[in-house]
């Protein structure tokens, strides 16, 4: 019979752990789950590939109720300390929000409590001494303030469970779970924010299901400020309220329901008798949740602060993925502080979130501006003014017919490259722009656009056939649109479950704006193949990503040179194997001229307002609804220029030493000598390991391998470049390899076999020589079989051996 110390983990969770768990009153079926993952494993991208890292995993959660995580227990053999578990413990306990935490080796505990603020913080506990459930549930309630029967009652009130087997991520339970006992505590301004395409709208389900049930909130309001989202909140999520919910709609106003949702615009105008929220009492809601409350509500003198102010007696939830924070806009002075926070880069490194790769082009106008040619005139016939015009004014005050031509052609490229049929977004500076990209891009695509006219459409909030697409564009199921083009109605609020490609040709300074435009790829379709997105950024917007308030890095940027077919793009990635699975590299912040002093005042044009244009500046200053008229001009020669590349490092801050030396830096902090390089390369798995520590660094291999050599590989590259070896390209280390008579120890047949490998080796720099599916392959299959090979080596073992001893051969040291 094995002893204890000769148990495996899983033999001491099942002989020692789990029994003093259930003999100390943990039932289990409802209070306690065994290795729990609760991360998807973070996606990595290469070329048009796809893995996923690993699952963040517990041994053991323990529940008081099944919405309510109170412990965590991590194991260990018997031949590690009792507490030798406890560093992992506490860290996934700070990550799942659980007050206490165990370590055992199945002689006993050591028990830790996150909510102790005097005293002991860490008692050994006997495998008897396991305290129960009540026990442990007197500590949270203490702990969270929860100390009145009505407050714990109210904390015990179970999810919304629909038979599917769909429960709340680990996030989405946390920010539930606060924001319920907050307002059992008296709370009654909560904000939470949730990146884009976090379940933000499941989230607050779940909250109002659980105050609604319990009977603590008795009529509920919930504001959008889109048809769209309330749209996807009927039909979704708030379903299963069914005839309890009512949408109040202008001049319908129903006082019988118990859940209602609204517009704020469909609530509030300019007229007294417009303002239909006025028809309601203002104690007549309990609870009001504002969804996407950066926006106007934030705002002091906004009408729609005015609904919550008329409600204030209400308990009020506000939910972003964007904290507005400006001089007239706050949500934190009206909210308070975050309770909970889950941001981009958080969801991304969960797996709950899709990574992005980053392609910028910039053309010469871009870089360099456009100072018209003496005499040149627009379209019109008109004189235009002689100055630099640059990116600010491009589609806004100038139109230049060729760039936008280019622009199109650029995204018709990469989509060839990539799928003709990827959901696009391409975000413009106003409504007119969009339409003339639309035409631009139906003239570079006819085929399709001849196939069905919805392969491209204009996505505005002044078009109503638009419009009626938006429902179908968002619909994975749904062929039909392709390409939206748009300005801001799709900004926010769009959930573009299989979106794989944001096209930037709008100028976005506003870094709320730009976390939400982002937002419209990040969401996960894997049942329709979408675990990642591309960013095209034709206006440097992706500068953004250098920004602190930032949080979330993309796996790559990549400058576009001049004359570049975007369609081979992923062709060439996914043929270099160890760059695209480099994460967190992007490239370089592009500096451009300060926009020019405002020209003398233009003569005052009338021109419809444009519902999706919020710049002000582009607003005259003469009147409401009169608007700067545009230039228009052709005849411009517009190319792509080549520029710079330059990385982020880990914490997403750009480098500004140069590559190589930042690259040795990185390596050398993890490999102190080119011994301890050595001796990792050299291990079974030495390439996994190294690129795996080059990711977590952030050393980016493509820019390296591009300034060193494009025929060094991993080995020499890094040799090179942290410890001053002289790179050898993979023909000379075959060359030398063959100099050494090396393989004259095989027969005839084994040598032609190994000698075909160095050859596969020098031409491709095969990242695997042991991979026994190179067998199945010319020239191998002119050698014989597999089985036949092998036989030549004694057996597969022996083939396996003499591989190996080729791999350090092609990497033996001088």
């Amino acid at each position: 019979m094995l002893s204890k110390k000769n148990l495996s983990e899983r033999d001491i969770c099942t002989k020692y752990i789990t029994p003093a768990i259930e003999t100390a009153g943990w039932n289990r079926f409802s209070q306690y789950l065994e290795e729990v993952s609760f991360t998807d494993g973070k996606i990595y991208v290469k070329g048009k590939l796809t893995a996923r890292g690993k699952q963040k995993r517990a041994d053991y959660i323990l529940y008081y109720k099944p919405n309510i995580p109170i412990a965590i227990i991590e194991a260990k053999d018997n031949q590690h300390a009792v507490g030798a578990g406890m560093m992992q413990a506490l860290d996934y306990a700070h990550i799942l929000d659980i007050p206490f935490v165990f370590s055992s080796n199945g002689d006993g505990f050591l028990f830790h409590d996150r909510t102790a603020t005097a005293g002991t913080v860490e008692t050994e506990l006997a495998l008897a001494d396991f305290p129960s459930p009540a026990a442990l549930w007197a500590r949270y309630k203490q702990a969270k303030g929860l100390t009145s029967p009505v407050a714990a009652r109210l904390a015990e009130q179970d999810y919304y469970l629909d038979g599917s087997g769909r429960r709340p991520r680990y996030y989405q339970q946390i920010a539930i779970n606060r924001t319920v006992e907050a307002i059992a505590r008296g709370q009654n301004r909560v904000l939470l924010v949730m990146a884009t395409g976090t379940g933000k709208t499941y989230t607050a389900f779940q909250i109002v299901h659980r105050l609604w049930k319990s009977g603590a909130k008795k009529r509920i309001l919930f504001l959008a400020d889109r048809n769209a989202l309330l749209d996807q909140t009927k039909k979704g999520d708030f379903k299963h309220f069914r005839d309890k919910m009512h949408v109040i709609e202008k001049h319908q106003v129903e006082k019988s329901y118990e859940i209602y949702l609204a517009l704020y615009q469909g609530l509030t105008g300019s007229e007294e008798e417009r303002n239909i929220y006025k028809q309601f009492s203002p104690g007549f809601f309990d609870l009001i949740v504002v969804d996407e409350c950066h926006r106007g509500s934030a705002s002091e003198d906004s009408s729609w602060r005015d609904i919550l102010t008329y409600f204030s007696g209400a308990t009020q939830i506000g939910l972003t993925a964007t904290p507005r924070e400006t001089e007239d806009s706050k949500n934190v002075e009206y909210f308070g502080n975050a309770l909970y926070t889950y941001s981009l880069r958080q969801g991304i490194n969960d797996g709950f979130l899709a990574p992005y790769r980053v392609v910028r082009i910039a053309t010469n106008i871009d870089l360099d501006g456009w100072r018209p040619d003496d005499g040149k005139t627009d379209t019109r016939g008109e004189l235009v003014e002689d100055r630099v015009y640059n990116l600010k004014d491009f589609d806004r005050k100038l139109v230049v017919a060729e760039r936008t031509e280019l622009v199109a052609r650029k995204i018709t490229e990469f989509l060839r490259g990539h799928n003709r049929m990827a959901k696009t977004i391409v975000f413009c500076v106003d409504i007119d722009h969009a339409e003339r990209m639309r035409s631009a891009l139906a003239n570079q695509n006819p085929d399709l656009v001849r196939e069905d006219h919805r392969y491209v459409m204009r996505i505005t909030g002044d078009n109503e056939l638009g419009k009626q697409q938006l429902e179908n564009f968002t619909d994975p199921a749904s062929k039909y649109p392709v390409i939206a083009t748009t300005s801001e109605l799709m900004t926010t609020g769009v959930d573009a479950q299989t979106c794989q490609v944001i096209v930037l040709d709008s100028n976005i300074s506003s870094m709320t704006k730009f976390k939400q435009i982002i937002g419209r790829g990040t969401r996960i379709n894997e049942d329709y193949g979408k675990l990642f997105f591309t960013i095209l950024d034709f206006r440097q917007a992706t500068n953004l990503f250098a920004d602190p308030a930032f949080d979330g890095e993309p796996e790559r940027v990549k400058e576009v040179p001049e004359g570049q077919d975007l369609s081979n793009l992923e062709k060439e990635e996914a043929a270099d194997d160890t760059a695209d699975i480099i994460d967190e590299v992007s490239g370089e912040v592009v500096e451009f001229p300060e926009p020019e002093p405002p020209v003398a005042e233009e003569p005052k044009i009338r021109y419809p307002t444009d519902p999706d244009d919020e710049d002000p500046d582009d607003t005259d200053p003469g009147g409401p609804g009169l608007k700067r008229r545009k230039i228009y001009v052709n005849g411009v020669d517009v190319t792509v220029l080549l520029e710079r590349e330059v990385v982020f490092d880990e914490h997403g801050k750009p480098v500004t030493v140069k590559l190589t030396d930042y690259a040795r830096q990185k390596v050398q902090e993890h490999f102190a000598t080119l011994d301890d390089f050595l001796s990792t390369w050299h291990g079974s798995d030495r390439k996994a390991a190294i690129l795996q520590e080059l990711e977590e660094q952030g050393v980016p291999v493509a820019p390296l391998r591009a300034a060193v050599g494009p025929d060094v590989d991993l080995f020499d590259l890094l040799c090179h470049v942290a410890f001053d070896q002289p790179p050898l390209t993979r023909q000379e280390r075959a060359r030398n390899v063959r100099k050494r008579d090396y393989f004259t120890r095989y027969g005839p047949q084994a040598r032609r076999v190994l000698e075909a490998l160095t050859d596969k080796y020098a031409d491709q720099g095969l990242d695997d020589l042991a991979n026994v599916k190179l067998l199945t392959a010319t020239p191998f299959t002119q050698l014989g079989s597999p089985l036949e090979i092998f036989r030549e080596f004694g057996g597969k073992p022996q083939y396996l051996q003499a591989v190996h001893e080729l791999e350090r051969e092609l990497y033996r040291q001088a």
